[in-house]
């Protein structure tokens, strides 16, 4: 009887698709609120589609930035701990090889099984700390390309979301109909990119479009009441 063939599907760009969701996430909902706040204060669309590329400028700049120093961060943290485990692998052998032990014994092997194991990985110091960054600590190494694709990719994806509020009021004479058109298509495309981020992510579909789209609509809401209640 022939083998049947087995693919294993699992989700292998968090990270992208993390970078996607900080950026487009934040892209709709931030200029979505400043537009709606706006149109509650001002008199002119083009004020509000100045303002907003301005905000989108600025907002796209500083996110990409927060993203490259966070992955950066992510990678000097990870040498920094390969770093003292290999000095602990030579200065306190018997002491990390104990801890091996014990990560060893916690996936049930026994006293004696584990302690093989571990006197094995012992003679393969790369390995050794390898297993000791991975299982001990819970650190994966970042990709060298990391930092700069995060910050292209979080600024990208907030100037392409920061748009999709503005396109109405660029079209329409004055902010109460650009509003009116911004806040349905807003609302539509963050309904969308809500249910698409949880069919990536693994979360379920509806419920992510629902949460993304009332946590864009209320901070839209909370801008535009506070900028009546100003003006």
């Amino acid at each position: 009887m022939p083998a049947t063939s087995h693919t294993e599907k699992h989700f292998t760009s968090g990270d992208l698709v993390r970078d996607i969701v900080i950026g487009m996430s934040d892209g709709l909902t931030v200029p979505f609120a400043l537009a709606a706040g706006l149109s509650g204060a001002v008199s002119s669309s083009k004020l509000v589609v100045t303002a907003g590329l301005a905000e989108i400028a600025a907002g796209s700049i500083a996110m990409g930035l927060g993203g490259y120093l966070a992955a950066r961060g992510d990678a000097d943290h990870y040498a920094a701990e390969r770093k003292r485990e290999e000095e602990e692998i030579v200065e306190l052998p018997e002491v990390e090889k104990a801890e091996v032990a014990m990560i060893f014994r916690g996936y049930g092997l026994s006293v004696e099984e584990a302690g093989r194991i571990t006197e094995s990985l012992a003679t393969r110091p790369t390995k050794w700390v390898d297993f000791m960054m991975r299982f001990e600590l819970g650190l994966e190494e970042p990709q060298a390309s990391r930092a700069p694709r995060s910050a292209a990719t979080i600024a990208v994806s907030y100037m392409i979301g920061g748009l999709v509020p503005l396109f109405p009021y660029v079209f329409l004479a004055t902010p109460a109909e650009g509003l009116r058109l911004s806040i349905i298509v807003t609302l539509i495309a963050l309904s969308v990119f809500g249910y698409l981020k949880g069919r990536a992510s693994g979360a379920p579909p509806l419920r992510s479009a629902f949460q993304t789209t009332l946590i864009g609509g209320l901070a839209a809401a909370a801008a535009f009441a506070l900028a009546k209640a100003i003006s």
